[in-house]
Formats: C-alpha cells, sequence, structure tokens
C-alpha cells in the first residue's frame, strides 16, 4: 500500500474539483453559456476554470449555487468530530500553544 499515493495536492484537489463542476452543469443540461447567465459569473471565467481551474472565490460559490450545490461548502473547514478521548486531549494541548 503506497501512503502518498493517497495524498492529494492542490493541482490534484482543482483538477477533481474542474471536473465536478462540469459534470453538475451538464447533468442539469446547462451549457457554459447558460451557467455564466443563471450564475452571474462571465463566461470566460467560467470556461477559464473548467479548462485551467482558475476562478476566484466569490465566483465558485456564484457557481455553486447556480448549480444548486452551496450546501457543499458547509463543511470546509468545518470543526472534525472526535474519535476517541485522546483526540480531544491533544486538541485541548494544542488549542492553549
Amino acid at each position: 500500500m503506497n501512503i502518498l499515493a493517497d495524498i492529494k495536492t492542490p493541482t490534484d484537489i482543482t483538477q477533481d474539483l474542474m471536473t465536478r463542476v462540469r459534470a453538475r452543469r451538464k447533468v442539469l443540461g446547462l451549457t457554459q453559456r447558460e451557467l455564466a447567465e443563471t450564475s452571474g459569473v462571465s463566461y470566460g471565467s467560467i470556461k477559464r476554470f473548467e479548462t485551467m481551474g482558475e476562478i476566484s472565490l466569490a465566483s465558485l460559490i456564484k457557481i455553486a449555487f447556480a448549480l444548486k450545490c452551496e450546501s457543499d461548502f458547509d463543511a470546509l473547514f468545518a470543526q472534525q468530530g472526535y474519535a476517541t478521548i485522546d483526540e480531544v486531549i491533544n486538541a485541548r494541548k494544542n488549542a492553549r500553544r
């Protein structure tokens, strides 16, 4: 088992996100131009994101709303639950530093 194979880079995450956004757009039957109109994000920004992964956070959030995926942002940077008492103790120690 290669542990490093499971570690994603920022580029990997961007590529995955580009693929998921494009797929969701297509499932909803939207063209890039229609997504631009619906989201209020320029067509050029939509095209650049789907090809190069470049987009502002504000535009990405607008796209998420247009694709009915805005709730996906709720888990981003959310506090994770603890599986063991040791994780609670370690988290408290780290918070004191």
